[in-house]
């Protein structure tokens, strides 16, 4: 077998890996919206209790985030993956063997967080090791997540919900990441023997890219949540909705978003990551903010949208080792993304009140700004800041 027959079996053994970890983080990733009931009644929980979950989720996304990226620099990159996997891993454990409110935030805090950093990495080694064609791997795995997220919702919706099966189910997702860990574990990923000393914190927010990249993702956090977050009361409240109507909308904008990764992944392949998020996004930010500013029928345009924005995050996320020294990029994409999921959480906690003071209909407007100024600070970032070369 020569050099290439090797490394072409080799990718496909970690692809295939990446995708079954990919599936298991997508799933993960929807348990708390579907079993938020069944801990209410099965841990006699208040609304407040309740809320705790999600903000202790949130929190795992910023220190993993923070601390993980310097990490991934710093030592290699597959022990660190494999780490932040079993730290994932033991999380599910404490799903699985306990039964306490407290212990549950635990593993909230660690599966949430080392689930967002598994993500993250996998991102990162995707050009390490899919060297020609990064864009379109990076896409079709990010639909595999779509597709474990959409088709848990789906299919453990259909369940008698208890707590019995939120242990059965989180029993099925760590067998399904053992099963990638076993195929990662003996398979060579390149270039991450005798890496360069990680660079500081301090050096890589110093750099032209690092704030325009943090706004950019900020402001496309609260376009793409504030969807997930508000659009169903948005839809019954003031355009005068059913809720299944509405939840049929939001359905279409995330499976637009699933399906878009996987149909457009060559596209983005063949047009490079910088200018399809540029042609993707407008189009996108076009629909999305016809939807929400003509209203009534039209909102279907918003659902629409969803399949054009799908690329925007998954190649944003591939795009940053383009402004980074080699050695540098993980810290950067860590600092970056935990920084933005603070605006996010910002956001968010300031809609609430400000739906209060204006109404929902006037604050919702502040979605559409917010992915038009995605666009039009894409644009200037793209002229103001120049990729570096690594190497």
């Amino acid at each position: 077998m020569n050099n290439k027959t090797k490394e072409g079996s080799r990718n496909a053994m970690i692809f295939i890996s990446f995708m079954l970890i990919m599936i298991a983080m997508g799933a993960n990733d929807s348990l708390r919206g579907i079993f938020a009931m069944v801990f209410r009644e099965h841990f006699r929980l208040n609304a407040t209790q309740v809320s705790s979950i999600i903000t202790v989720s949130y929190l795992g996304n910023l220190v993993f985030l923070f601390l993980g990226g310097a990490l991934i620099d710093r030592f290699q990159k597959k022990r660190v993956f494999i780490c932040v996997l079993f730290i994932w891993m033991s999380g599910i454990l404490l799903f699985i063997l306990t039964d306490n409110y407290l212990v549950l935030l635990v593993g909230m805090f660690l599966c949430v967080g080392a689930s967002t950093l598994i993500n993250t990495t996998i991102n990162i080694l995707v050009p390490v090791i899919f060297t020609a064609s990064p864009g379109l791997i990076v896409n079709v795995l990010y639909f595999v997540q779509g597709i474990g997220t959409s088709g848990s919702q789906n299919g453990i919706g259909r369940l008698s919900l208890g707590i019995t099966a939120w242990k059965a189910v989180n029993i099925g997702l760590i067998v399904l990441a053992a099963a990638g860990l076993m195929v990662l574990f003996f398979q060579d990923i390149p270039d991450v023997k005798g890496e360069k000393k990680a660079v500081s914190y301090k050096a890589v927010m110093k750099t032209p890219a690092f704030l325009f990249l943090t706004l950019l993702f900020g402001f496309y956090f609260i376009a793409e949540h504030g969807i997930l977050n508000w659009l169903l009361l948005y839809g019954t409240q003031e355009l005068t909705m059913t809720t299944k109507t509405a939840a049929g909308y939001l359905s279409v904008f995330f499976g637009g978003i699933t399906a878009g990764r996987l149909l457009f992944a060559p596209a983005v392949h063949k047009l490079g990551a910088a200018k399809s998020i540029g042609i993707f996004g407008t189009i996108g930010t076009i629909f999305y903010a016809a939807g929400i500013l003509l209203g009534g029928k039209w909102v279907v345009l918003l659902s629409i949208s969803g399949l054009s924005i799908s690329i925007v995050y998954p190649t944003l996320v591939l795009m940053i080792r383009s402004f980074f020294k080699e050695e540098g990029i993980a810290t950067a994409t860590g600092a970056i993304i935990s920084l933005a999921t603070v605006y996010d959480i910002c956001f968010n906690a300031f809609f609430g009140k400000l739906t209060d003071w204006i109404g929902l209909r006037a604050s919702f407007y502040i979605l559409p700004a917010s992915m038009l100024i995605f666009c039009l600070l894409y644009l200037v970032f793209l002229k103001t800041v120049k990729p570096i070369k690594n190497g």
